[in-house]
């Protein structure tokens, strides 16, 4: 049964969506991108996110949400009808700070490279830091000294430069080691095979609202599952792993 949203908090002021922080029924805070986020950009969230935690990334954990029609009628100064009310992604709050470049190397190389080669497969170019700034949409959990994966709403990417990717990422120094390292590269893909195989599961999930546009679900989102399905499966493959 679907987190039911009972309070709208505020609005946050960071990131492309800013997200709605919003209390639920289970007592936990929520990050939720409702419908002035996208249709896509939710269809995003959930497949990646969905296809990172069945490849054991660290995700934070993630709920398909339910905004009520009544919160809606609330006088309020936050326009909610950027939220919508429906069936929304909501990412758990989990107290945790944003990663800093000073941070990186307190990462291990192994799950470095678990990103890496996960946001390659996905065609997510968000993840940028560098020495001179950026935002990794990724978060280190302080007390456990642990890394926390959220944001995939850019995946998929059509426009994804493999060039950008691997000077930009946050952790791009990783890109050689598993290139030279063949046994590396098979465990990687395997990792990434077995979570393909949720691939109708995820997708049996998915609200039937965010396949389209209008609330009358008549204009559907430009998005070619079958596409981008054919895309991951690539990933057993030489050419694949080319980055050069």
């Amino acid at each position: 049964m679907a987190v039911e949203i009972i309070e709208v908090m505020r609005r946050s002021t960071q990131g492309m969506t800013r997200p709605f922080i919003c209390r639920g029924d289970d007592g936990h805070v929520y990050f939720v991108k409702g419908v002035g986020a996208g249709r896509r950009s939710q269809l995003c969230e959930w497949i990646a996110g969905s296809l990172a935690m069945e490849a054991d990334l660290p995700v934070a954990p993630f709920e398909i949400v339910h905004v009520p029609e009544e919160l809606m009628e609330l006088d309020s100064a936050l326009d909610l009808e950027d939220l919508g009310a429906g069936p929304a992604f909501g990412s758990r709050e989990c107290g945790v700070s944003e990663l800093s470049y000073g941070r990186v190397a307190e990462v291990p190389s192994e799950l470095q490279q678990r990103v890496l080669a996960f946001d390659w497969w996905i065609r997510n170019a968000d993840r940028i830091l560098t020495a001179k700034g950026g935002n990794p949409n990724l978060f280190w959990d302080e007390w456990a000294g642990e890394l926390v994966v959220i944001d995939h709403n850019q995946a998929f990417d059509p426009a994804f430069d493999l060039g950008d990717f691997l000077t930009q990422h946050v952790f791009c120094a990783q890109a050689a080691v598993i290139q030279r390292d063949l046994q590396r590269k098979h465990e990687l893909a395997d990792a990434m095979i077995a979570a393909l195989r949720h691939w109708d599961s995820i997708l049996d999930l998915l609200p039937e609202e965010w396949w389209y546009l209008d609330e009358e679900l008549i204009t559907k989102v430009n998005f070619d599952v079958d596409m981008i399905r054919e895309g991951l499966s690539q990933v057993n493959r030489d050419e694949f792993w080319r980055w050069q």
